[in-house]
């Protein structure tokens, strides 16, 4: 098995095909499963995951304060300007619920919307936080009309592609009129970003999909959201750019001309990350 890419310095070859092996494995399930079947795939993926890799990256930057804290720094500036002291905010996929945790000192409300309950013992609740534990598709705990800001950080990946625009639509119910969904994502052109990446071309493990602005901006569009903002958008920097769709839509037709294995590392520079604010 080659590597396509260096290993991290605080990994092995061993443990990151282990990882690769195991997340594949189950992302293969995954994939072939109807959508009664995904519901408990989902329930019980990142259990699994977590018990046979012990030296994931998540879990080793859970248990370092300096990462987290900056993390939900980079996390906050994207979506602070949303946020006021009347805002009712969602996050989905909030994993340790820290950053939710944070914003909830900024607005009214918070929701966390996760498939499993990933707090640590020790975490401190605030009293306007609120984690729900959900199928995946349904979430009759949050009334529709409800939600001004609701947020995702590299979600919308690991969606089976049947379910993708379910969610979407889940979205635009749960959202008051003017409502905002931001969300960030991998750019398939220069991915894969899960752990596929070092020995593939193409997602195999939990990114079941890799998105480009073009196919955000059908999918937007197809579920009746008012506006699309895109943003030139590069994870680990405070630096966002909104541009006109012409420039994502250029760069993809140039870059989809063209072998993955070629345009990988240049893609990079033009579609880092995929970045968007959808209005209801």
């Amino acid at each position: 098995m080659k590597l396509k890419k260096p290993l991290p310095s605080n990994r092995n070859f061993d443990q990151i095909r282990n990882h690769y092996r195991i997340e594949k494995a189950i992302a293969n399930r995954l994939k072939h499963a109807n959508r009664e079947e995904r519901k408990q795939i989902y329930s019980t993926m990142y259990d699994d995951l977590f018990i046979q890799v012990p030296d994931h990256t998540r879990l080793i930057r859970r248990e370092d304060e300096n990462l987290t804290l900056r993390a939900n720094k980079l996390k906050l500036a994207i979506v602070n300007k949303f946020l006021n002291k009347s805002t009712v905010f969602a996050e989905f996929a909030p994993g340790d619920c820290r950053f939710a945790i944070e914003v909830a000192k900024h607005v009214k409300k918070v929701y966390g919307i996760d498939i499993s309950d990933q707090r640590s013992q020790n975490c401190i609740i605030p009293e306007n936080f609120k984690l729900i534990v959900y199928d995946g598709y349904s979430l009759h705990q949050i009334e529709d009309n409800s939600i001004d800001v609701l947020f995702s950080d590299n979600l919308i990946e690991h969606f089976h592609p049947e379910d993708t625009k379910l969610h979407f639509e889940l979205v635009y119910r749960k959202l008051k009129k003017g409502g905002k969904y931001i969300f960030l994502t991998p750019h398939a052109l220069s991915g894969p970003y899960d752990i596929s990446k070092y020995f593939s071309y193409e997602p195999e493990g939990f990114h079941l999909k890799e998105w480009t602005y073009t196919e955000i901006m059908q999918l937007i569009t197809a579920v009746n959201y008012t506006k699309l903002y895109q943003y030139w958008y590069a994870s680990g920097y405070q630096f966002k750019l909104k541009l006109p769709h012409i420039y994502f839509e250029m760069f993809e037709k140039i870059f989809t001309s063209l072998p993955k294995r070629y345009i990988q590392d240049v893609a990079k520079y033009f579609l880092p990350s995929i970045l968007c604010v959808a209005f209801k």
